[in-house]
């Protein structure tokens, strides 16, 4: 969900930016920041933000740069010839008041208020907002490509963890036959150790199906391995699809867990340490995906 566009362009002597960041989260959380002649435009402008980014901590600006003439004051003539006329009527008008040189008019002027006031209200047009809207789309289309790229690197790492965890899975089966025999000599040296008691080697064995039984995780291993084929399956669906790889990846740490605590070999045990590890970057990672 990470990712970074910025786009750039002019219109009318004036340059446009168009910048966009996102970060993780659940829910599109979007701040804007809109100069203020665009600002008419934010309903429509929020509206295709959501629409292309559908999920992330948003912040989007947009901001102008104007040309030196259009950023400089400019003299309003009529208020100039306005404030001339009213100075050489009173010049004229008052006895002892001599009118002021042309040097002199300039310095009293440029200290009068209103001087650089414009007559005109800048407002957005049609053209002007099809510049920004274009600028937008790129914007937004450069940080999905931000986002493409990441999601590639996403994938391959996603898959080399599902991968380790399948071979994982797969060394635990020879300590599981393993696991049998330790059990059973265990169970008959225990028994050994009761002098003078006899048992029934038949109902031994049945105790001993029994015992095995509950610590059996065929099952388990069956639905992790389901749950792995359905994570990959997942990620070749497309877009949107972070939210249920994060529920995926909750099924496969609860099968994980369960087969560590019916692990009571140590071998068994570290190989499950590790698969746990190998889970745990896939669920800090898959908050990053869409």
């Amino acid at each position: 969900m990470t990712g970074y566009g910025k786009a750039d362009a002019e219109y009318n002597g004036k340059k446009i930016h168009v910048e966009v960041k996102s970060l993780n989260s659940k829910a599109l959380d979007l701040n804007t920041r809109i100069a203020p002649l665009y600002r008419e435009k934010e309903i429509e402008l929020r509206r295709m933000v959501a629409a292309e980014l559908e999920r992330g901590k948003v912040d989007f600006s947009i901001w102008c740069e104007k040309s030196a003439e259009q950023a400089g004051s400019t003299l309003n003539p009529d208020i100039v010839a306005a404030y001339v006329q009213q100075i050489r009527s009173i010049s004229q008008n008052v006895e002892g008041l001599q009118a002021p040189s042309h040097a002199e008019m300039w310095e009293i002027l440029v200290r009068l208020p209103e001087l650089t006031q414009s007559s005109t209200v800048e407002e957005l047009t049609e053209e002007e907002w099809a510049v920004v809207a274009a600028a937008t789309q790129e914007a937004l289309h450069q940080l999905t490509l931000f986002r493409q790229q990441e999601g590639e690197a996403l994938m391959k790492k996603f898959n080399k963890n599902i991968d380790t965890i399948e071979a994982l899975l797969r060394s635990i089966e020879p300590f599981e036959m393993q696991r049998v025999e330790k059990i059973r000599a265990r169970l008959e040296d225990r028994l050994a150790e009761l002098r003078g008691v006899d048992y029934d080697k038949n109902r031994l064995e049945q105790e001993l199906i029994y015992y095995i039984e509950k610590l059996d995780i065929n099952e388990e291993k069956q639905r992790l391995t389901n749950h792995l084929n359905y994570f990959r399956e997942t990620m070749a669906n497309g877009r949107g699809q972070g939210k249920k790889l994060g529920f995926i990846a909750q099924e496969m740490g609860r099968e994980i867990n369960t087969t560590g605590s019916k692990s009571n070999q140590a071998e068994m045990q570290n190989i499950v340490v590790k698969m746990k590890d190998e889970l745990e970057q896939i669920k800090e990672q898959v908050l990053n995906v869409m």
